[in-house]
């Protein structure tokens, strides 16, 4: 495998779409078009699959870092602020909110592909979940990235006894909860989402969290307290 310094020393072409794929730099508008691309075309995929390869062993090098304390307020007040024109339609929001989380997506969606090493067969609208408190307020925010299988799990305020986990239920209609794993009060936390649950994730669906021994439910289904829940809407 490629280390850093072989990265270091065949840095992306000038111009390289599959590079710069990879590297997250591309705005919404080109890295959709990219997806379509990979999504239809091998030989590309191909391509963007080997930059991300190349890649993968610097997310290993990258140490967590709490955000400042004004970040996650900066998410309460423009998700659930006084305008509240439609929750998730804020597009500079969510341009904060990219730049504010992009190393930690962008890591984790390039563990996603080079788990899969193939390219994702369609390009599905991003989705995201309010996970709120009985009161109303955020607990977590969830970006979902069907496409991909993977969902960005973002704390924003939730307290959890220490001896305890928070864990994510995908809760279709008409159906039992299904967990996703646990999740973390602190840092945000990529989850893989199973293959077999990708098509219960729509509009109709729920997510919710649950106060759960450590390690997760020893059932499947939940066991302590549901402290948190909401819906799913599209971007």
């Amino acid at each position: 495998m490629s280390g850093p310094d072989d990265i270091a020393a065949t840095p992306p072409e000038p111009g390289s779409l599959a590079a710069e794929y990879a590297l997250g730099v591309l705005d919404a508008p080109r890295r959709r078009e990219l997806e379509a691309r990979i999504a239809r075309d091998r030989a590309f995929a191909r391509e963007v699959a080997e930059w991300q390869n190349r890649l993968a062993p610097l997310v290993a090098e990258i140490a967590p870092v709490d955000p400042p304390l004004y970040v996650w307020p900066r998410v309460r007040n423009a998700v659930f602020g006084v305008e509240r024109r439609s929750r998730f339609d804020d597009v500079s929001f969510w341009r904060w909110l990219t730049a504010g989380a992009g190393a930690v997506a962008a890591a984790a969606l390039v563990f996603a592909f080079v788990a899969t090493r193939t390219p994702a067969p369609t390009v599905v609208a991003p989705l995201v979940a309010a996970i709120n408190l009985d009161d109303g307020k955020p607990a977590f925010v969830a970006t979902i990235d069907l496409a991909r299988g993977t969902m960005i799990v973002m704390p924003i305020a939730a307290v959890i006894p220490a001896e305890k986990v928070p864990e994510l239920w995908l809760i279709p209609p008409g159906d039992t909860p299904h967990s996703l794993g646990v999740v973390d009060v602190a840092h945000p936390v990529s989850v893989t989402i199973p293959a077999a649950l990708r098509n219960a994730i729509t509009l109709q669906a729920a997510v919710a969290i649950s106060i759960e021994p450590r390690g997760g439910s020893p059932t499947g289904q939940p066991t302590g307290p549901v402290i948190a829940k909401g819906g799913i809407a599209s971007l």
